[in-house]
């Protein structure tokens, strides 16, 4: 085993044997998913994000940060293919806020063929992110430990939604097109630096919990969700209340000297964001 996967498999607490099947791939999306928490505190500091394996590496796996789809999916990715699976990454466009025009390619989202068949697997998508791979066939209700969620076919574009109470949200569309490094970049780039994106006016966080339920945190309100109702809520007064949560709850490093992050810093950046309680999505 490389040094890689021993770091990464440390960072997952992950002991068990790996073997190139459905339930080893199963079971590393979802620690994955419990282990490393969505996050996108670097584009609001600001600093840049870099993809490339080291730095994904330090950050994610040694500096016990989280990040955003291209940082979660582009260590997966690697991950997966050391392990032994056939895996590449497209690219998606996000649609969960119902825009009025087609978005860019924004999503970094996971193929992975195996035994003969192709599944999507994807630690990268916030709160709504799946927990589990699911098979690339389109009308099919698949459940995960989070959630239910289905494929669309359009074409030559699939759409995946998700399951909101009675009715399905769209989340976002892909195609099977070969992407490069360069298109990760691009999209990295636009998600980090457009002055409308999300990421750059609000503070989001998003760890999965191994009994179904969820923490997550937008700004300074934290919720815990179990089996999609609301099982604690918390408005946080300031932002030492918030560094706090994030190591306690979230197991956010922020001692490393390159990836970490200080109080200090946190309070300065949290000055531009809202203060007062909002209802929890």
């Amino acid at each position: 085993m490389s040094p890689f996967l021993t770091d990464y498999f440390a960072r997952i607490v992950w002991a068990q044997p790996t073997r190139v099947d459905i339930e080893t791939l199963h079971a590393l999306h979802l620690h994955h998913n419990c282990a490393i928490p969505f996050e996108n505190i670097d584009v609001v500091l600001p600093r840049e994000i870099h993809l490339d394996d080291q730095c994904l590496v330090d950050k994610l796996v040694t500096a016990r940060r989280g990040g955003y789809c291209f940082e979660q999916n582009g260590l997966f990715e690697r991950v997966l293919r050391e392990v032994g699976f056939n895996v590449r990454s497209v690219l998606g466009r996000v649609v969960l806020a119902n825009p009025s025009q087609m978005p860019p390619r924004t999503h970094r989202l996971l193929l992975v063929e195996l035994n003969g068949e192709r599944w999507i697997a994807d630690v990268g998508f916030g709160g709504q992110t799946l927990t589990a791979p699911i098979r690339l066939l389109a009308n099919e209700e698949q459940e995960t430990p989070h959630g239910i969620y289905r494929l669309l076919s359009e074409g030559n574009d699939w759409v995946l939604q998700f399951r909101h109470h009675e009715h399905w949200q769209s989340m976002y569309h892909f195609d099977l097109t070969t992407q490069y490094f360069s298109d990760y970049v691009m999209g990295n780039f636009w998600s980090a630096h457009w002055p409308q994106s999300h990421f750059r006016h609000h503070l989001l966080m998003c760890r999965h919990l191994p009994d179904g339920g969820k923490l997550t945190l937008t700004n300074f309100n934290f919720t815990h969700w179990q089996n999609g109702h609301v099982e604690e809520q918390i408005h946080l007064p300031d932002a030492e209340a918030l560094y706090k949560l994030m190591q306690e709850r979230f197991g956010l490093g922020v001692d490393d000297p390159k990836h970490g992050f200080t109080l200090a810093e946190l309070t300065a950046v949290m000055a531009g964001f809202e203060t007062h309680p909002q209802a929890g999505k």
